[in-house]
């Protein structure tokens, strides 16, 4: 596979891990180490089921590789649920900080990358493959990071930080469906 190719099929894969970054980095109680851990998170996550999905990719047809994306589609759409009823209740603690996030959030970003290393990137030697889903982890952890500089300066803007809680709810379910229906 080219470079520009990998290249696309890596930025379209991080997208998920994007969008739930730039909401976690809208919620004010969100710390420098929360940040930290869910870049390495995602990253980590993204190349390890690219690289499993690529491996276990000739054992599964069409039917069984597109469940997870409904799965993963659950899990997002659920911690949009969390967000939203977090900001009715404004407990002051926030639920996708807990050290347990860090793994479901991992997961449920990745799940797609799973379904492209069974379709994509299963015909190919040992070594190109851990390069490529080494560089599909890496451009994840990059647009993370991004994410999260980004959300420091909409974070100023006094709407979204009001109800950062909700928009990041809504788009975080709009992600999850987005992932089972299309």
């Amino acid at each position: 596979m080219d470079l520009y190719s990998l290249f696309t099929i890596a930025l379209a894969l991080s997208l998920d891990a994007f969008g739930v970054a730039l909401c976690i980095g809208l919620n004010s109680q969100t710390r420098l180490t929360n940040k930290i851990g869910f870049i390495i998170s995602f990253g980590f996550f993204q190349f390890s089921f690219s690289c499993i999905g690529a491996y276990f990719g000739f054992l599964f047809n069409t039917y069984v590789a597109a469940m997870p994306s409904i799965i993963g589609g659950m899990l997002i759409s659920f911690v949009g649920v969390l967000m939203i009823s977090e900001g009715l209740e404004n407990q002051g603690k926030c639920p996708l900080l807990k050290p347990k996030m860090y793994f479901i959030l991992g997961v449920s970003v990745s799940i797609d990358a799973m379904v492209v290393g069974f379709t994509v990137l299963n015909d190919i030697t040992v070594a190109i493959l851990f390069k490529d889903t080494l560089f599909i982890g890496g451009i994840t952890l990059v647009m993370s990071a991004l994410a999260f500089m980004i959300s420091k300066y909409l974070k100023k803007i006094e709407v979204v930080a009001k109800y950062a809680d909700y928009i990041g709810g809504i788009i975080l379910i709009v992600f999850g469906l987005k992932m089972m229906f299309f």
